[in-house]
């Protein structure tokens, strides 16, 4: 089954033009299914059914994983089969019958504006890593971009004079523009900041660790925690809280939820209905506190 993981995953990268961290994605999961289907004896892909695939299934719920695990994993298997049919290299799309399990939509944890206030005034010193995490936290919260998209960003990609970047995700492009706050950290982080820690004169990546070399996500949640903690936020945030928190504050504000959506990178609209039924809920909460009739 490995070969033809590895020629999906190739499909994918090539053709379909997909992220790294999807294919990642896809390929942890295919290659727990293999492992599962080995331990059952099964080495040939063509010898797996429709009825091995529900045993999978059953197994990842007596392990009591997650229905959005579960559910991703079998989207993986479905989209691992379909290209396996449609190129020749299974008789029949044993995924196709596989259901996924309901999932209960949970309300994303957010900050509060005094809470995004804090945190975000946390590195205030004139370290070099200070001044690097300042421009950082700001840029994410006032585009709401996702961490990948954070530290991928390349110089070229950053309008100051305009206050816009442009985010490339998957062969898509997206503008988003952000306030002076974040301007003025770039414009003190790349004011002499940035070349005094890079160490590749000829990289295009914006945002560098203290080695020289670009951003790893396992370093920025490493650096939100830090201040997360020096804020005394209690929650245990992570870098998505942030466009969580970005997306909310928007639409709480009156930002109209199609421009949110556009900035988010949201295909469907219905993903940013969330945020509205947040603002919705909030605005119920205030009323049956404060109202006299209640």
């Amino acid at each position: 089954m490995e070969a033809e993981i590895n020629a999906f995953i190739f499909y994918l990268h090539n053709i379909k033009k997909t992220s790294a961290n999807t294919e990642m994605s896809y390929r942890r999961d295919l290659v727990k299914v293999r492992n599962y289907m080995e331990e059952q004896g099964i080495e040939d892909v063509r010898k797996i059914t429709s009825t091995n695939l529900n045993s999978y299934i059953l197994y990842l719920e007596k392990k009591k994983f997650s229905s959005a695990t579960i559910s991703r994993n079998i989207a993986s298997l479905k989209a691992f089969y379909h290209y396996m049919y449609k190129e020749g290299l299974v008789s029949e799309d044993v995924a196709e019958m596989l259901h996924a399990p309901k999932i209960e939509k949970k309300m994303p944890e957010i900050l509060s504006t005094e809470e995004v206030i804090r945190l975000l005034e946390q590195p205030s010193g004139d370290t070099s890593k200070e001044i690097r995490d300042k421009a950082m936290l700001e840029l994410l919260y006032a585009t709401g971009i996702r961490v990948t998209e954070l530290i991928t960003l390349k110089l070229n990609d950053v309008n100051l004079q305009m206050g816009y970047l442009i985010c490339r995700d998957a062969g898509k492009e997206r503008v988003i523009p952000f306030g002076n706050e974040a301007k003025s950290a770039l414009v003190r982080y790349l004011g002499g900041t940035r070349s005094a820690m890079i160490s590749d004169r000829e990289s295009e990546y914006l945002f560098v660790n203290c080695s020289g070399q670009p951003m790893s996500r396992q370093g920025f949640w490493k650096l939100i925690k830090y201040y997360a903690k020096k804020a005394g936020i209690v929650e245990d945030i992570t870098p998505h809280t942030l466009r969580h928190s970005f997306a909310a504050h928007l639409v709480e504000n009156g930002a109209d939820l199609r421009s949110v959506q556009e900035m988010l990178g949201h295909s469907d609209i219905s993903t940013t209905q969330i945020y509205a039924n947040m603002n919705h809920n909030r605005i119920r909460e205030v009323y049956a506190k404060a109202h006299p009739r209640r």
